[in-house]
């Protein structure tokens, strides 16, 4: 199926979840602490999240593999519902943690699957375009999502999380009604009668590309624990002008992942976007450590967050195109590794701040250049393979 009528669906469908995500963002600290977390409560409140995500995105990316991305799309989103809602009505911290853990179990579908249905819908030459269209809606989600639940959390700590549910149902139903199947009942049987372990993806020189995504993966998690109390210290700014500076690079990484990216990748390819996005997050990670007020703090980190953003897609589609155990196997295990980032990134971000208030964007910098020697490790046993 190599259709493009799927694919203005697919960004409407990420859109509305990572929305739903968003809107429960800035919420969720003080809704926990309104049922008695303490910060270290709190920190494993988001950490189990991710937990669930590391464990069984591959599991449902190669279940999709097997029966289809449509169903499992579905049970990703049933998931969302039932997260948003039993934290909505919860009276207690267990209560949240369920919600959390039960969410994180089921939602962990959305993103592999979504990622492999893209590459089924795709030609290889427009796949990297594809998954900039996903990684842009993902993005302008989180743009609006913490505005709309910052508003709400003004009538109610509880409302955000009713109306992320109820837009997660709206989710749901265009799934259901206008998203078709997009993998071949061959290919499913296929996928079927194989007898593969879940990390058989992680094989080969496709490893590199998974360790690559975890470095990425670290060092943005680590900016993201860290970087509001370092504009506080060196620019004065408060929440209301991070939430600005933030928004500016959301906007920026959308235009850069949805207008440009199936350009660049058509006419440069997804290797030569890869190290051209290593190299410009590089730069901004070295640049922040220059913030002084709020205009230097929204370029800097724009900077970073335009070379970041082409980064995941483009490894997404990398592997897509060179994986012979499924797109569901392998953005699955993308999505486990993505994950794996972002349990680590933040606790030891906030221990280089304490020691640094610098060190997370210094270390930040060294990611960046040691993922970028990584990418030629790959590139030259990738073109060693392909001349045996």
């Amino acid at each position: 199926m190599k259709s493009k009528n799927a694919l203005p669906i697919l960004f409407l469908v990420m859109f509305l979840v990572y929305i739903g995500f968003g809107i429960i963002i800035p919420v969720l600290p003080f809704y926990a602490e309104q049922l008695g977390a303490t910060p270290t409560e709190l920190g494993w409140l988001m950490a189990v999240y991710s937990l669930m995500q590391l464990l069984f995105a591959p599991m449902w990316g190669r279940i999709s593999d097997r029966i289809g991305r449509k169903p499992v799309m579905v049970f990703g989103i049933i998931g969302l519902i039932l997260s948003f809602f039993m934290m909505a009505v919860s009276t207690n911290l267990l209560m949240l943690f369920a919600a959390r853990i039960i969410g994180g179990f089921l939602t962990s579908a959305n993103m592999p699957t979504t990622m492999a249905y893209v590459a089924d819908i795709t030609t290889p030459e427009n796949r990297g375009k594809g998954m900039g269209i996903i990684g842009a809606a993902i993005g302008l989600g989180f743009v609006f999502g913490p505005a709309i639940g910052g508003v709400f959390s003004k009538t109610s700590l509880s409302l955000p999380f009713y109306i992320a549910g109820i837009s997660s149902i709206i989710t749901l139903l265009l799934v259901i009604i206008l998203l078709k199947e997009s993998s071949t009942e061959e290919s499913r049987r296929e996928h079927s009668e194989q007898n593969t372990s879940l990390w058989k993806s992680f094989s080969g020189v496709q490893t590199i590309l998974y360790i690559l995504q975890l470095f990425i993966s670290l060092s943005l998690a680590g900016l993201e624990a860290t970087f509001a109390y370092f504009a506080a210290k060196r620019a004065g700014m408060d929440s209301t002008q991070m939430g600005y500076v933030f928004m500016i690079m959301g906007v920026a990484q959308a235009i850069i992942q949805g207008g440009l990216m199936g350009r660049l990748t058509k006419k440069y390819g997804e290797g030569i976007v890869i190290q051209g996005g290593i190299i410009v997050s590089a730069v901004g990670f070295a640049t922040i450590l220059l913030v002084d007020n709020f205009t230097t703090a929204a370029i800097y980190l724009t900077i970073f967050g335009i070379g970041n953003g082409v980064i995941r897609p483009c490894v997404s589609s990398l592997l897509t195109k060179t994986s012979t155990f499924g797109h569901g196997s392998a953005t699955g295990l993308l999505s486990s590794f993505d994950s794996l980032g972002r349990i680590v990134g933040p606790p030891l971000g906030g221990w280089m701040f304490s020691l640094a208030i610098g060190l997370p964007y210094i270390s930040g910098t060294i990611i960046s250049i040691l993922a970028f020697i990584l990418y030629q490790i790959y590139r030259l046993k990738a073109k060693k393979l392909e001349t045996v």
